[in-house]
């Protein structure tokens, strides 16, 4: 009993340590002096498929992964963790078919996989492919019409090195491409191109909770990249994001071993402003609609017109738990939380993992807090192979 109370010690001054972090941020008045914190102002970006949860490990840890322990699927969540995994060679490959309450044909699949160089160095990369089904354009009500599929990828590629014993980092360079097929003649396909930089720390708690546990922390600025056109006039931001988070792990036995997963992430563009009483947008909005990609990333954390309230309403959080029985077996759980005026997901998630000696399979389920959550039901399939 006094080893576990430790050990729950431990996390919760963690947890607080890196929460206590992140919410500290400057307060910020928008010009106008109106306050928005208590109305929905949702951040919106283009090529939102980048940022959703590609496997079914994280998807079911509440979409927490910055921090835990490495696997297959670390080349979204954050790269540097390839330095510290076990394996010299692996891939994996994910299917999630997505919003299934609304519509049958949307899915999105997912397909990594990394190589050890030496002890050093790694090197992984990933595609993921999100077809938004079918669409059929008509012009009149007999109109037969014509079918399209709109589809969206991304191509990414990690080069991660360890820095030291327990530090390790990474960059990662990416192409998006986000053709949405609407049939307008001054509409193309969209094009962007973006980098990550990511950074992981894992060291043992030998002084407190004996060699059997490990502590670790992770940070991963995603997405660093170009607008987006569609038109060659109108740009918008791509997701731009900062995740940060904290894990804990430790063998309680030679059967048994558990490990919890704290996440905080910020998208890194600008908040909508306040608009005019005729409903057009003011000078506040042109100007942080249309400034650079650097530039919105420092303003992001200032920038919102409710003030350092609202900016907090940014944050999403994720908790996530994971138990492993002899290696073999996994169950998982978790919780993600965003707030309701930022776009209300609010969800719990369950998820088990089978490994065997070359593969591993792994499954995920979206338990909503929210009614009508078009995200119920959402299940995620991941197939890893190892390939040593």
């Amino acid at each position: 009993m006094k080893k576990i109370w430790k050990q729950f010690s431990a996390i919760i001054i963690l947890f607080t340590f890196v929460a206590t972090s992140s919410f500290s941020q400057t307060d910020y008045s928008d010009i106008s002096g109106q306050t928005s914190q208590n109305s929905v102002n949702i951040i919106s970006t283009a090529v939102p498929f980048v940022g959703i949860t590609p496997d079914s490990r994280a998807g079911a840890m509440g979409n927490s992964g910055v921090a835990s322990t490495p696997d297959m699927n670390s080349q979204h969540w954050n790269p540097a963790k390839f330095a510290f995994i076990e394996n010299n060679m692996g891939a994996s490959m994910s299917y999630t078919p997505w919003l299934r309450k609304l519509v049958n044909d949307i899915n999105m699949y997912y397909l990594t996989g990394f190589k050890r160089l030496d002890e050093m160095q790694v090197l992984s990369a990933s595609i993921r492919y999100f077809t938004l089904g079918e669409i059929t354009y008509t012009q009149s009500q007999d109109d037969i019409g014509i079918p399209v599929k709109p589809n969206e990828f991304a191509l990414d590629i990690a080069y991660t090195r360890l820095l030291s014993e327990k530090f390790s980092g990474s960059v990662a360079f990416r192409y998006i491409r986000s053709d949405l097929n609407t049939m307008q003649e001054d509409r193309t396909p969209g094009n962007s191109f973006a980098a990550d930089i990511a950074f992981y720390f894992r060291t043992p708690l030998n002084d407190i909770l004996g060699e059997s546990s490990q502590l670790a922390a992770g940070i991963n600025i995603s997405n660093i990249g170009q607008k987006i056109s569609y038109d060659d006039v109108n740009n918008q931001f791509i997701p731009t994001n900062m995740r940060l988070g904290a894990s804990f792990e430790s063998e309680l036995d030679n059967y048994n071993k558990v490990s919890f997963n704290f996440d905080l992430n910020k998208l890194l563009v600008p908040t909508p402003g306040v608009t005019s009483v005729d409903g057009s947008s003011d000078d506040y909005y042109n100007e942080y609609n249309n400034m650079s990609v650097t530039k919105a990333m420092f303003t992001s954390f200032s920038d919102a017109p409710g003030g350092l309230e609202e900016e907090l309403q940014e944050i999403t959080y994720a908790f996530g738990a994971e138990y492993w029985y002899a290696n073999q077996f996994a169950a998982r759980a978790g919780y993600f939380h965003e707030h309701e005026n930022k776009g209300n997901r609010k969800h719990f998630t369950a998820g088990i993992g089978l490994k065997f000696n070359m593969m591993t399979l792994d499954a995920s389920y979206i338990i909503p807090v929210v009614q009508d959550n078009p995200l119920a039901n959402t299940i995620r399939f991941t197939l890893g192979v190892n390939l040593d």
